[in-house]
């Protein structure tokens, strides 16, 4: 149903795409993340700039999985200056630096995420982990990744490099509007959003058929509930959690 906002009408024929693009590797992200729970093994997410807002949304929240570490290193926010944080998201050698500040083992995952994937430390973290024998999985736009040329020594963009592809169908700019020749409308912080929660639920649902019962954050601001376990069960793998 078409609504009287330009933007709302164009996300959802964007969640849309999401979907009928995705639907295959969302159901083999959701095994992935299944089988980590049921093998007592972490989920990472690493993103730099607003694509890390991709991977807080699964940590420590309400509906979020206790096994999930996001990689909040200062040096991937912008609460330390944008220009800062977009100039250092370009050097080489960074993330070999934040991956050695993490627990991450064998059996473990990673989800980068980067809207157009070009610079150097999501490319670098996508090495490393191929490196390392862990499986990774991307959240990125094809659109604009396929158009431009990457940042990093090798050439290589981190499409190229993961086991698995998210395409979040953010048009290149990351805005889906042109009001008056600007680009407004930002797409992939709400696309990443969708994909990361519905691969969450849907592996939920495959390990609870299974009897299993996972380790999941509840909202400390309804009564009844609390999250104690899921800290002392995690403390020393998941950096954030204390």
């Amino acid at each position: 149903m078409k609504t009287e906002f330009e933007y709302i009408n164009r996300m959802t024929e964007i969640l849309q795409e999401v979907y009928e693009v995705n639907k295959d590797n969302i159901k083999i992200a959701a095994e992935k993340f299944a089988e980590t729970m049921l093998n007592d093994k972490i989920i990472h997410t690493f993103g730099t700039g607003h694509s890390h807002m991709v991977g807080m949304e699964a940590f420590a929240r309400a509906g979020g999985l206790g096994n999930l570490d996001a990689m909040m290193d200062p040096d991937v926010l912008c609460n330390q200056g944008v220009d800062r944080g977009s100039r250092i998201e370009r050097i080489n050698g960074i993330s070999d630096i934040i991956y050695d500040s993490h627990v991450i083992e064998p059996g473990d995952i990673m989800v980068i995420i980067s809207n157009s994937g070009r610079n150097a430390m999501p490319v670098e973290m996508a090495m490393r982990c191929q490196k390392e024998g862990i499986y990774t999985i991307a959240i990125t736009s094809l659109e604009q990744s396929q158009k431009i040329t990457s940042r990093h020594s090798s050439g290589k963009k981190l499409y190229e490099l993961c086991d698995l592809v998210l395409d979040n169908r953010s048009p290149a700019g990351d805005g889906c509007l042109n009001i008056g020749g600007i680009v407004a409308g930002a797409v992939s912080n709400i696309t990443g959003f969708y994909l990361i929660d519905t691969i969450t639920t849907e592996a939920l649902k495959m390990v609870t058929a299974k009897g299993f019962k996972p380790y999941v954050y509840q909202s400390q601001n309804v009564d009844g509930y609390d999250n104690d376990a899921i800290y002392r069960k995690y403390f020393g793998r998941v950096k954030y959690i204390r």
